[in-house]
């Protein structure tokens, strides 16, 4: 029997409509990260879809940067263990926000599609709320890129280029 995993989505901005198939993106991300890693166990993350200025605000508040970025996680385990929903018993990973009007700038910027660009947040994200960090760089983030490009790959959405610009 599969593990459940809950994907509780919500938008909160009223920027951009959320093209049709989008929730159901994120989910396919969320479960096929799970399934990469070999995650045990019924799980929950939450997602919340924002504009950049709700985002940039975050970004202020918990890491101290004062500007907008695309996508902010934030875990709930410390080496793989956990908080559990009482009410389910499933492992509360933790929460992504993602900036849909950043989104939409990166996938014009890169050369790909909406959804596509969408789909690498999730799953970058995903990978912190399981203990990943490419911050040290080296390693780690060549690490990452690569169980990003793997999950990407099996849902069917290629890398057509670059994620990096001058400005990294």
């Amino acid at each position: 029997m599969k593990d459940k995993i809950k994907v509780i989505i919500s938008n909160d901005q009223n920027v951009k409509k959320i093209p049709t198939g989008v929730r159901m993106l994120i989910r396919r991300c969320c479960n096929a990260v799970l399934v990469n890693e070999g995650f045990k166990g019924p799980a929950e993350i939450s997602v919340s879809i924002v504009d950049d200025e709700t985002i940039h605000k975050l970004n202020l508040e918990y890491r101290g940067v004062d500007r907008s970025t695309d996508v902010l996680s934030f875990p709930l385990g410390v080496d793989g263990v956990y908080d559990i929903n009482n009410d389910t018993g499933a492992q509360m990973l933790g929460d992504i926000v993602i900036s849909i009007e950043h989104a939409e700038k990166q996938a014009k910027l890169y050369g790909h599609s909406f959804d596509r660009e969408i789909a690498f947040l999730t799953v970058h994200s995903m990978l912190h709320l399981l203990g990943y960090d490419h911050e040290p760089g080296g390693l780690e983030l060549v690490r990452m890129r690569e169980k990003e490009e793997a999950v990407l790959t099996q849902l069917g959405l290629v890398r057509s280029g670059s994620y990096y610009t001058m400005e990294e």
